[in-house]
């Protein structure tokens, strides 16, 4: 039997095969444009200093460095070097990247709270040589070399500073740190000179890899992804056909989201500057900052992910800030329950005296994806709430029911299956991991993404949760997500994460909940958290279907492990509840609902 493919109800739009930095930076016949747009209009803002690069200011000194890189007696870059970026969100984060893009580099992107072992197995992994690093990354990054028995004279040589202070944009100068003293800083690489023009990676060039980005190692250790030029011109010119405008001179985007996750780095750093929208750069996220910026910049729209989400419903900053121009905010890289998202759009709607709707959005996609395949237009944000949306144009889905097999069984229309996407936003494969990139990509082209979905007969997805992590109770199959969403509309549950637990007794797992009080301060005791943990075990009874029942019990805790992007650490989770459960089966928790 043929497989059930389904396509976009968005027409596919052309490809381009050239380089990212053309795509982003071209000169059209408008005299004085970039990108289509003038090149005087606003690109990047620093949302401390108010520092701002225009369009044309970012492409002049993105060449520079470019130039620096491959001329610099330090560096002498070569088209296919690959080169690290480690630091946290800031101005200088554009110019590193689309610099290094300009000279033909490729471009590893390192978590900035990496420590010194963590940040050595992406730097030899992924071959880099040359390493983009904030100030307060030195002592990191000199350790990494250290243990890597790179002598010190060569480490400093590979080491490129972006500075803390902006005189460079235009900016407040800041002295170096001690620890930059004697480094190569991005000052000095960008008055050597500059680029004529960018390298160019035209027709089957596209397909060389431009970024690597590792996958969170949630799972055994990191992958690379190689995400080529094609790649990403392809995927944000199918975001664009369902993103919400970007009006350039009305809208203004937010970016706190980690410039070095692929969330970040492609929708905030080149989908903005795309579509003529000034990008206001956070260096991390603050919920004070966070509404103080929307109320100084009038922002329009930010990309977030739930557990901001989560902030926002509860934080006083809320209502202590302007935040009334805001009318957009997509989620993305974890599941956004419904219940929440109802919440939040209520409170900041409160907040506005034009009585405008504010829509929040979900989207999907994955490192693997480059990364957005699934989008929820503003119009249908109300009435399929909970969903990512449709399929963006140029890609094609199934929902597949045997995903360990050989994919020969499609679900039906309305049940979950194992989404599996095919399209040019689909990565080059997994660096360095043959065997890796075969058991994710089908013969046929198909990525297999792990994550359970269902479609509806509009074509709306909705994402269950992850394959692996799906838990198997008698028979009856129970999503994390979906309970964790429930869980968040408890008002006195600030965050929640769901795990299944084995149980000997019952020869299943159990659904065990980790929940984080609203108010912890009134919580201390052991007796109070017990007492706690009951009153929510039996809240949840009217809330769901009897299969889904917290039968693992019920664990008051500090705060949910997660990653940077906001994906739960459930590994984390269930380590944990080994060591609870130890010589006890979870059937007989104390807080554990018997059969």
């Amino acid at each position: 039997m043929a497989p059930k493919i389904y396509r976009s109800p968005i027409p596919n739009i052309p490809v381009h095969d050239r380089s990212i930095f053309t795509h982003l930076f071209y000169s059209s016949s408008v005299a004085g444009d970039v990108g289509g747009f003038p090149a005087s209009y606003p690109a990047f803002v620093d949302a401390q200093t108010d520092t701002s690069l225009t369009r044309g200011h970012t492409k002049k000194l993105a060449l520079a460095l470019g130039y620096g890189l491959r001329n610099h007696p330090n560096t002498a870059a070569k088209r296919g070097d690959t080169v690290m970026v480690y630091s946290q969100n800031s101005l200088a984060w554009p110019i590193a990247l689309f610099g290094s893009v300009a000279a033909g580099l490729k471009c590893t992107l390192a978590n900035n709270a990496y420590n010194a072992r963590e940040l050595a197995f992406q730097y030899t992994d992924s071959r880099a040589h040359l390493l983009f690093t904030s100030e307060e990354g030195i002592p990191v990054v000199l350790q990494m070399f250290k243990e890597l028995g790179v002598s010190v004279n060569d480490a400093r040589q590979r080491v490129l500073v972006l500075p803390t202070g902006l005189q460079w944009a235009g900016g407040p100068a800041v002295p170096l740190s001690a620890d930059s003293k004697g480094l190569l800083t991005l000052d000095e690489l960008l008055h050597l000179g500059t680029l004529k023009e960018e390298e160019a990676f035209n027709e089957e060039l596209a397909n060389d890899t431009a970024y690597l980005c590792y996958s969170s190692g949630t799972t055994g250790k990191p992958k690379g992804v190689e995400t080529t030029h094609r790649n990403v011109t392809s995927v944000l010119d199918q975001a664009i056909s369902a993103f919400p405008k970007l009006v350039p001179g009305t809208d203004t985007m937010l970016g706190v989201l980690p410039f070095y996750h692929i969330y970040g780095a492609i929708m905030l750093l080149h989908l903005p500057f795309l579509c003529g929208a000034p990008l206001v750069i956070m260096s991390r996220f603050d919920p004070v900052q966070f509404c103080a910026s929307i109320e100084k910049y009038k922002i329009t729209v930010a990309l977030i992910v739930p557990p901001v989400l989560v902030v926002l419903n509860l934080h006083p900053a809320v209502n202590q800030y302007d935040v009334s121009s805001i009318e957009v905010l997509v989620s993305g890289a974890a599941p956004l329950g419904a219940a929440l998202t109802q919440q939040v759009k209520e409170r900041l709607e409160a907040r506005k005296k034009d009585k405008k709707p504010v829509y929040i959005l979900q989207g999907y996609g994955l490192t693997e994806t480059s990364p957005t395949t699934h989008l929820l237009e503003k119009p249908d944000a109300v009435r399929k709430i909970g969903s990512i949306g449709i399929l963006l144009p140029n890609l094609e889905a199934r929902l597949v029911v045997d995903g360990d097999g050989e994919g020969l069984i499609d679900a039906e229309e309305g049940q979950p299956g194992e989404l599996w996407i095919r399209g040019p936003s689909i990565m080059k494969g997994y660096l360095n991991n043959p065997t890796a990139t075969k058991d994710s990509i089908t013969h046929d082209n198909w990525f297999k993404t792990g994550d359970i979905a269902t479609r509806d007969s509009e074509g709306f997805y909705a994402i269950v949760d992850r394959r692996k992590e799906l838990i198997k109770y008698k028979g009856f199959q129970v999503p994390p997500a979906e309970l964790e969403s429930v869980l968040l509309t408890h008002p006195e549950i600030a965050d929640a994460a769901v795990i299944g637990v084995d149980s000997a007794k019952q020869a299943t797992e159990l659904p065990r909940a980790y929940v984080v009080p609203a108010n912890a301060a009134s919580i201390k005791s052991e007796a109070d958290k017990q007492a706690f943990a009951r009153k929510v075990q039996e809240w949840i009874k009217s809330k769901v279907a009897k299969h889904k029942q917290l039968r693992g019990g019920v664990v008051v805790i500090g705060a949910i492990p997660k990653s940077p992007a906001g994906k739960i650490l459930r590994r984390e989770l269930r380590d944990k509840a080994k060591v609870e459960l130890a010589n006890r089966d979870p059937a007989d928790d104390i807080t554990g609902t018997k059969l």
